[in-house]
């Protein structure tokens, strides 16, 4: 049975010829992946040596190196685990940039050896009050960041810091004891700020700025102000302010003489004097009151008022003495179109105050109608800051002046943009865009394209003829009137000047220009203020309006197509 067993054994270990033709029929069938059909090899003691040598290779060496690490190396890599500190560290994003109109760099950032964030550089010369400054992140004594983001202080840097601060990011660091970073880990990636474009030609308002400067420098004004604006949708073009700051130098701030300089300066230098200085007026409210006249048919445009040189009323403080109130000039027989241009002072009297058979529009309606035109209110502008100007009242008088009640000369000295009265350039551009376009109040901005604030606008309700009658007016002031130094043969523009006193003894004016171009198709509403100059200049805010049409005829002439 034993012998039987093994023997069959013997014949199952065989393959038989039959059956190895018999599997090649089959051929086709097989699964050549899993490798049917085919005859099996065995693997050599050769390759098992070798894949044998290799893995003890490997191993032989990792067991070197743990015990490198470990026994050699074991102490160093102790003391390292017990001083090295994993620190979040900030990533800072970069700020967004701000542009001009036509893509020309206003503020950028600049990189900084040793800096983590990007300092802020500004275009210089015209452009600190619009785009303020900004206070970098700070550091604590240990070298920790208590502030982490930009902070704009002032101008557009301020008044948009939300969209142009961006995201930070941050980063997982190893740091030993020395400060040496051995290893780091992005876990947040930043976000940069998103960039403004402004409405601003660069172009213009640096040229604007250098005449101001130097008309302040070389004709003892202490400062000024111009304001350019599009009377359709209230894009500010040119808007700058002397004397004025370095947006660097503040935002360093490291420079301690220069910033001491500053605040030393009696000039206000940290005053935007386009939309927070305050200033008396003089004759540029005149158009407004000549409106109002109108409004409340209180005259015929074409009634003629004489001009002798002043009125007189009685004194109500001395009996039989009477109070002259003086026009600049004898201006003889003026209807309201020459009294504009003319700058009748006695014509804005009468129609303002009322004198002999002339009816007044009375110190309430001229309050009313000064409103009516922005004069005394905020304008809205996207800029922080911005401050309103003042029409005086009976019960603004009364608390200015411990109860003293309102008289006929405080109503003719308001009639003529003087006494309390004050405005701001930006106010006053607004308000000279609305005599361009026939009543629309516009909101003056800086911000193009998406950025830019809700358009708001205010109509005045007035019968349209009357916005002629006093452009017309304010034409003649440049053809035939106070304005002659703007009548250019490039361009044809309006305008109304005035001159205010300031001071106790009357010595100083302000010299201010508003007015719109072109004459015929008006576009922009422009202002020039120059502050506190003596009465004996032979410079003023209409000369420097000159000065700057004649370069833009140059080079912008596009303005003027």
């Amino acid at each position: 049975m034993v012998r039987l067993f093994k023997r069959k054994k013997k014949h199952d270990s065989l393959i038989e010829p039959d059956e190895i033709f018999l599997d090649s029929k089959n051929l086709q069938n097989f699964n050549r992946q899993q490798f049917e059909g085919r005859i099996e090899k065995p693997i050599t003691k050769k390759t098992i040596f070798i894949m044998g040598s290799f893995f003890f290779a490997f191993i032989l060496i990792f067991f070197i190196r743990l015990g490198y690490l470990q026994i050699n190396q074991g102490e160093r890599y102790y003391e390292r685990s017990k001083n090295n500190t994993l620190q979040k560290v900030i990533i800072f994003a970069d700020r967004g940039i701000i542009y001009d109109r036509n893509k020309i760099e206003l503020a950028w950032n600049k990189k900084g050896t040793g800096e983590d964030f990007g300092i802020r550089t500004y275009k210089q010369s015209g452009f600190s009050h619009v785009l303020g400054y900004v206070n970098y992140p700070a550091k604590d004594k240990s070298g920790n960041y208590w502030q982490s983001e930009f902070e704009g202080l002032d101008g557009l840097e301020k008044q948009y810091g939300d969209i142009l601060n961006g995201k930070n990011g941050s980063k997982i660091t190893e740091t030993d004891a020395r400060g040496a970073i051995h290893s780091e880990n992005i876990v947040n990636i930043p976000v940069r700020g998103v960039d403004l474009i402004t409405t601003i030609d660069a172009r213009v308002q640096t040229e604007l700025f250098s005449l101001i400067k130097n008309a302040a420098e070389n004709f003892s004004f202490s400062g000024g102000a111009g304001v350019i604006m599009n009377i359709y949708n209230g894009e500010i073009i040119a808007s700058t302010s002397f004397p004025e700051y370095n947006s660097e130098i503040l935002s360093l701030g490291k420079d301690e003489p220069a910033i001491k300089n500053y605040l030393a300066d009696k000039r206000k230098i940290f005053l935007d004097r386009t939309i927070s200085g305050l200033y008396t007026p003089g004759s540029i409210v005149k158009p407004f009151l000549a409106l109002g006249a109108l409004a409340e048919n209180i005259i015929d445009p074409h009634k003629q008022i004489l001009s002798t040189g002043s009125i007189s009323i009685p004194n109500p403080y001395l009996l039989g003495e009477k109070t002259v109130f003086k026009d600049w000039r004898v201006n003889g027989w003026t209807d309201m179109r020459e009294a504009l241009a003319v700058s009748s002072d006695v014509y804005f009297y009468s129609i303002g105050g009322g004198y002999e058979n002339q009816k007044g529009l009375g110190i309430l309606n001229i309050e009313k109608y000064a409103k009516l035109f922005g004069l005394g209110v905020t304008t809205g502008v996207d800029l922080p800051d911005e401050t309103n100007g003042t029409i005086p009242s009976p019960e603004w008088k009364i608390k200015k002046f411990n109860g003293d009640p309102w008289r006929i000369g405080d109503t003719y000295h308001t009639a003529i943009g003087q006494y309390g009265f004050q405005v701001t350039p930006i106010e006053m551009v607004r308000a000279a865009g609305a005599i361009a376009n026939s009543g629309t109040l516009m909101t003056p901005h800086f911000a193009l394209g998406d950025k830019v604030m809700e358009a708001k606008t205010t109509e005045v309700e007035m019968n349209k003829e009357y916005f002629q009658i006093v452009r017309e007016g304010m034409r003649q002031a440049v053809t035939k009137g106070t304005a002659s130094v703007l009548n250019v043969p490039y361009v044809e523009v309006a305008v109304k000047t005035g001159t205010a006193q300031i001071g106790a003894a009357k010595n100083r004016v302000n010299s201010w220009v508003i007015g719109f171009l072109h004459y015929e198709n008006p576009k922009y509403a422009f202002t020039v203020m120059m502050e506190s100059g003596p009465t004996t200049n032979s410079v003023n805010a209409s000369s420097v309006m000159r000065q700057l049409l004649d370069w833009m005829a140059l080079n912008t002439p596009e303005y003027f197509e």
